[in-house]
């Protein structure tokens, strides 16, 4: 017999509709009551998914609806409170990225699910798009050997302010928008790193923090990965919102580029992949990669609360990879190389 597990969402604003489509869909999960400080906001996210209760108060809603899991949409700011609380209430949590935007934040919410024993997961979603899935298994498969370097790059100049304009306003831009990701395609592809360098840019006159940066990573076993970013930079057709990589390994690269192409150049030979994400029901393209891993990842959250997994990444991992996005803005600040094994010890 299927369990169905009974989920709340806090947050219903632009990208929480991705999580709502995708649990609307899901047979193993039902969203029961949706929580935001906006009622309107709430009242219209539950209309349009056939849910009857609504709230503005997370900590009413909770009390009374002692759901399954709890579906953390907000901005990084909310999420230590609202993580904590949930976890207090026995739900296991899922909580979108950035996950904190400080140590101490990162840590409370880490030491709240091991206190709960109730799993904690946040919705790190570039390492579930089917590209990098694919990726990560052709590498574990040992196609190109032991890969010792990757070059993963987010650039475009898609106007993302128009739907999330709060991204012009933050001190903290880039790195802790997409930087997070990148960081942590890194880490999953190449191992946990031991330094990094970083410098930052600013492109753009009506941005308030950082709208590009390049990063220079070295890995354990001597691995070297380089992440740049960049949301000013003109591309014709506009690549929003793909990322592409190169990793190289002793025996052959893997190359995934624009359109979804990934290819495996190995002994005089190119191989093409196919790794072109399907568009899910609701979605649309150029959207649908990401709308895609959406579909993927909470489908995982699910098999975690069945107990088939573990979380992928857990609070725990990706405070790790939080650790390195503070580090790089250290670094940038400093034009210093900053060792990670000192800075994970603080």
């Amino acid at each position: 017999m299927t369990l169905v597990y009974r989920g709340t969402l806090i947050g219903c604003g632009f990208f929480a509709r991705n999580h709502m489509e995708a649990w609307h869909r899901e047979p193993r999960a039902k969203i029961i009551a949706v929580c935001d400080l906006d009622a309107g906001r709430a009242r219209a996210m539950a209309s349009s998914f056939g849910i009857e209760r609504v709230y503005t108060d997370a900590a009413e809603m909770l009390k009374a609806e002692k759901p399954d899991f709890v579906d953390v949409a907000t901005t990084a700011p909310s999420h230590r409170q609202l993580v904590c609380l949930a976890l207090a209430h026995g739900a296991a949590t899922i909580c979108q990225k950035p996950f904190a935007e400080s140590r101490d934040d990162a840590h409370a919410m880490v030491a709240a699910a091991k206190d709960s024993g109730r799993p904690l997961m946040v919705h790190e979603n570039f390492r579930w798009q089917r590209p990098f899935r694919t990726l990560k298994q052709r590498i574990a498969a040992g196609d190109i050997g032991d890969p010792y370097f990757a070059h993963i790059s987010f650039r475009h100049g898609y106007d993302n302010y128009r739907n999330q304009p709060y991204l012009a306003e933050i001190e903290r831009f880039s790195i802790m928008d997409v930087g997070l990701h990148l960081f942590d395609l890194a880490r999953w592809l190449m191992g946990e790193v031991e330094s990094l360098h970083c410098r930052t840019q600013r492109y753009n006159p009506k941005v308030r923090g950082e709208d590009a940066f390049v990063a220079s990573l070295r890995h354990e076993a001597g691995r070297v990965s380089m992440l740049d970013c960049s949301f000013q930079t003109a591309f014709e057709p506009e690549p929003f919102p793909e990322t592409v990589a190169r990793i190289e390994g002793a025996d052959g690269t893997l190359e995934l580029t624009r359109g979804y192409q990934l290819k495996l150049h190995r002994r005089g030979v190119v191989e093409a992949i196919d790794v072109v994400p399907p568009v899910p029901s609701w979605g649309e393209k150029p959207w649908h990669c990401i709308q895609d891993s959406v579909v993927a990842i909470q489908s995982h959250w699910l098999d975690v609360l069945d107990g088939k997994t573990g979380a992928q990444p857990s609070g725990a991992d990706n405070f790790e990879t939080l650790k390195l996005a503070l580090a790089a803005y250290d670094s940038a600040a400093t034009d210093t190389v900053i060792d990670m094994k000192k800075a994970r010890a603080v």
